[in-house]
């Protein structure tokens, strides 16, 4: 089978996955409408080519948080990665430190942070932070996170309760039993767990800007934010000493309503301009996607959802291509703009109805 795009991805993963997992990974809250929109908004973004710009070489590579990576799309945190592929998110490290870019580990992954390093010693790896009402839960995997050498911690700030996802509901869903939240074993009471071996609503939702400040006291690590989608909050981010924004609104998964990522970007960025470095996820789904977003002032984008067929596909060989693919496309892309590096992409490539 010869898959050429993400969309072939895409439709492999629907036809071989169980359709609980299917519809677990797929599902947006209440009516969807903003998990369909990230997709949507990339359509009715206009190109400026230049040309005439020789184009014979064209390099992909940048610098996110001082650390070079082959090409600007890394692999988004997203949970359950053995429900796609039996070595789960060891294939996911290896596949991201095979193309020499960045992977942020989630705190809902079904490896261990210990068994991800060890997966792949070399990788460039930051950590997904949820925090718990159990603060000590939550401290002590950002020590662990540290001591094992990620290099970043990025902390999930719009998931104060869960978003309601129809499906799930409808599915009953649950993780299945021989398979846990790794990082987390051993932090909750046995007769606490309910909801994927945890606590039922057991976010923090207490959770306020003055709760930055504690979690910079944990750790040396730099600190980003994921899941801001206004300018006020981007600049509180940066007057709280943060090193990262990830512009997110989780996928569609949790307010359904809010604007498409790459929609929020634009007003973003020109509050933060360069303070801190911005980055996006959620509907990138071909190189030019990437390149848009890179146009309108992220420095880098994260997929989610295509990591995942792409180990539903060939586990680590299948997120390669997957990769691959992007980059590709994505190098493509930049020539046919006239861009011979990412630091040539900029706003001159978007028509102006969309600054």
């Amino acid at each position: 089978m010869f898959l050429v795009c993400l969309s072939d991805f895409e439709a492999y993963a629907k036809k071989h996955l169980p359709k609980v997992t299917w519809d677990y990974f797929a599902a947006g809250a209440d009516e969807s409408c903003t998990r369909d929109d990230n997709l949507m908004a990339y359509k009715r973004i206009r190109l400026r080519p230049r040309v005439l710009r020789d184009v014979s070489v064209v390099d992909t590579k940048t610098m996110i948080l001082g650390t070079e990576i082959s090409f600007p799309v890394g692999i988004a945190p997203t949970g359950f990665h053995k429900l796609a592929w039996p070595d789960g998110e060891e294939s996911t490290a290896k596949a991201a430190d095979a193309m020499n870019t960045c992977y942020i580990a989630s705190t809902y992954a079904t490896c261990s942070m210990e068994e991800i390093v060890a997966a792949a010693p070399t990788g460039f790896r930051w950590f997904q932070l949820y925090i718990h009402q159990k603060r000590s839960a939550s401290e002590w995997l950002v020590r662990r996170a540290e001591a094992l050498g990620f290099q970043a911690v990025v902390l999930t700030v719009d998931v104060p309760y869960s978003g309601k996802r129809r499906e799930d509901l409808r599915n009953d869903f649950q993780l299945p039993p021989h398979l846990s939240v790794k990082n987390l074993e051993g932090s909750f009471e046995d007769h606490d767990r309910s909801e994927y071996g945890l606590p039922a609503n057991s976010m923090e939702p207490r959770l306020s800007w003055e709760d930055i400040r504690w979690l910079q006291s944990l750790t040396h690590l730099p600190i980003v934010l994921k899941g801001i989608l206004t300018k006020e909050d981007a600049d509180l981010a940066v007057r709280h000493g943060v090193q990262g924004i990830i512009v997110s609104n989780h996928g569609g998964r949790q307010l359904d309503g809010v604007p498409a990522t790459i929609d929020a970007l634009v007003e973003i960025k020109e509050i933060v301009q360069d303070k801190v470095e911005v980055y996006l996820d959620g509907g990138i789904r071909t190189g030019s996607d990437v390149l848009k977003a890179l146009a309108l002032g992220a420095k880098c984008v994260f997929i989610g959802r295509p990591a995942l067929w792409g180990l539903a596909y060939k586990g680590e060989e299948g997120l390669r291509e997957v990769l691959q693919v992007l980059k590709d496309e994505f190098r493509l892309s930049m020539a046919l703009t006239g861009c011979r590096n990412v630091s040539e992409i900029g706003r001159h490539l978007v028509q102006s109805s969309r600054l």
